[in-house]
């Protein structure tokens, strides 16, 4: 009897359950090391890796496999690709033009609205105004007054008025001396320049007062005088908010092709 219960108890399986398992690409796993390696310093920029025929060697991976992760991380900007007998895969660090790709891409690929582009203006710019007034060196105020002097000639162009004033409102940021800060404005100098290439924003009165406007902000961040520099940007992205508003609440910004000839940052 008890041998016929043991053999019983034998015969019965827990009802135990897997998930699908997801196994990752070979390329992903030598993507991820190499990434890891490079942003953490190990292998500093301008380094040269191992040629594809010594990381197959060294891995253990395939030609094919190796290929796939390299041109990963060159569309991810962690290499750069040097062709030649001497060439090769050399270590680059990511910096503002992978910003500016990305943020292109998305107002682009989702058809940003001027409205949400206005919205994050007057989330940053004053902040920029704020540390920049904090942090400006006497080489970011040359920097500013110099733009200032090209918004002002008279007989400058339509496109010339268009791209010094988002130079300026590049250099407030850069003067903050916070690079993530100063990307991020890098990555919406596309941006501003098209939601201003407009005809009224050409108008003798618009560009006057637009360069009143810099002016202000201008002497104020040279003052080092925060509260005012945040007060006179603000007061500067309202006044042209309510104008472009209007008519345009539901326009997508048309940003230039970031590959085009000619783009502005």
């Amino acid at each position: 009897m008890a041998e016929n219960d043991a053999r019983r108890g034998s015969a019965v399986r827990p009802s135990v359950r897997f998930a699908p398992m997801s196994v990752p690409k070979a390329s992903d796993i030598l993507v991820d090391e190499l990434r890891e390696r490079i942003l953490s310093g190990e292998l500093t920029e301008g380094t040269t890796l191992p040629s594809e025929r010594d990381l197959v060697d060294q891995t253990q991976m395939s030609r094919t496999t190796v290929r796939e992760a390299l041109r990963i991380l060159e569309v991810q900007g962690l290499v750069r690709i040097v062709p030649g007998r001497a060439g090769g895969a050399v270590v680059t660090r990511p910096g503002s033009d992978s910003v500016v790709s990305s943020v292109s891409a998305l107002i682009r690929g989702q058809q940003i609205r001027l409205t949400a582009l206005l919205e994050t203006r007057r989330a940053i710019e004053p902040i920029c105004a704020q540390l920049a007034a904090e942090h400006r060196t006497d080489d970011d105020m040359a920097a500013l007054e110099e733009i200032n002097k090209n918004i002002a000639k008279p007989d400058s162009s339509f496109a010339e008025f268009l791209q010094a004033n988002a130079d300026w409102h590049l250099a407030v940021a850069q003067a903050t001396h916070n690079e993530l800060i100063a990307a991020f404005m890098a990555a919406l100098g596309r941006a501003i320049y098209a939601s201003t290439a407009k005809e009224a924003y050409g108008a003798p009165e618009s560009r006057s007062l637009t360069i009143r406007a810099h002016i202000s902000v201008t002497e104020a961040i040279g003052k080092q005088d925060a509260a005012t520099a945040v007060r006179r940007m603000s007061r500067h992205l309202d006044s042209y908010a309510a104008g472009v508003l209007q008519d345009d609440k539901e326009e997508s910004i048309l940003v230039p092709d970031i590959t085009a000839a000619g783009d502005h940052a």
